[in-house]
């Protein structure tokens, strides 16, 4: 039996998941049956949560069709949907039997979901992987010019650095959380904009931006390596500008899934090839970080 699922975030909902779960009772699914996700990564997020569910849980094997899908959201286990009040907050931890990445099916990738998914690349990089940093900023046209052994090279690194961190931290309960990079302010841009403006990766790279900054204000990269990391932001954009007031986007911050105890989280970079969580950053820093990102998502990218 073949399930579908519409395009897009707003189906990455607790909707979606009853109606295809209704259908696989339907069809007579029991807890012998092995469910495929073949898509992007919101295909994946929410056929692994199926699996998860479905019969109390049965076997899924993912077959990510998309870069970002293919560099992090296939690698990890972790399945979900969105709320209302934000980005996947019901979910579960369900490891594939397999993941299949065929780099073959990125020839008809359209270029904006390429550049998109470079951007989880490019967290990997900052956070654990200083060599993958510096092949993209060296080689960025065969990147970006899809060429094969550019690209192998770009996602076998990408899912080594995130299968290396998850394979210590499963459930995310400690050093997971690095991964995360970006993602406080690329998923509250995500809600903010009502999932309508901005593909994940996009939105995760304006995120880098803000942390960049703030970790620029806090010492932890130099003015040196900051002017770096953002170029190959910029490198591998453009980036859709943005119209909106930094207050909202911060207060979207309120319901990142890393919170604890009212206290906010931030992922951010230690140098190049490194990374930690604070939980200090008060929202004056956010604030300033967000306002930074602003006026460049109002401006002219470098």
């Amino acid at each position: 039996m073949v399930l579908f699922l519409e395009p897009g975030e707003k189906h990455k909902s607790m909707a979606s998941v009853e109606r295809l779960l209704r259908q696989m009772a339907q069809a007579g699914g029991d807890r012998g049956s092995l469910l495929i996700a073949f898509g992007g990564g919101i295909v994946g997020d929410v056929g692994g949560f199926l699996a998860a569910i479905f019969m109390r849980g049965i076997p899924y094997i993912q077959v990510p069709t998309t870069l970002l899908a293919q560099v992090d959201s296939s690698v990890g286990g972790k399945t979900g949907v969105n709320l209302s009040e934000g980005k996947n907050l019901v979910g579960s931890f369900c490891q594939p039997r397999a993941v299949f990445a065929d780099i073959g099916v990125l020839g008809t990738l359209p270029e904006r979901e390429l550049r998109a998914g470079l951007m989880e690349s490019i967290k990997a990089g900052i956070i654990r992987d200083r060599a993958l940093v510096r092949f993209m900023d060296e080689h960025a046209a065969d990147v970006l010019g899809r060429d094969r052994k550019a690209l192998e090279k770009v996602i076998a690194a990408s899912i080594r650095m995130k299968a290396g961190v998850v394979a210590r931290d499963e459930r995310e309960n400690g050093p997971r959380m690095i991964l995360n990079l970006g993602h406080t302010v690329g998923h509250a841009l995500e809600q903010a904009t009502g999932y309508k403006t901005l593909l994940h990766g996009e939105a995760v790279g304006w995120g880098m931006v803000a942390t960049l900054f703030l970790a620029l204000r806090r010492g932890t990269i130099s003015p040196a390596q900051f002017e770096r990391l953002e170029g190959l932001i910029y490198l591998y954009g453009p980036l859709p500008p943005l119209k909106l007031k930094a207050a909202k986007v911060v207060a979207a911050t309120g319901g990142d899934k890393k919170n604890l105890g009212g206290v906010r989280r931030f992922v951010l970079p230690i140098g190049i090839g490194d990374a930690g969580v604070v939980e200090d950053v008060t929202a004056e820093e956010l604030e300033g970080a967000v306002k930074y990102m602003l006026a460049r998502a109002a401006g002219k990218q470098a």
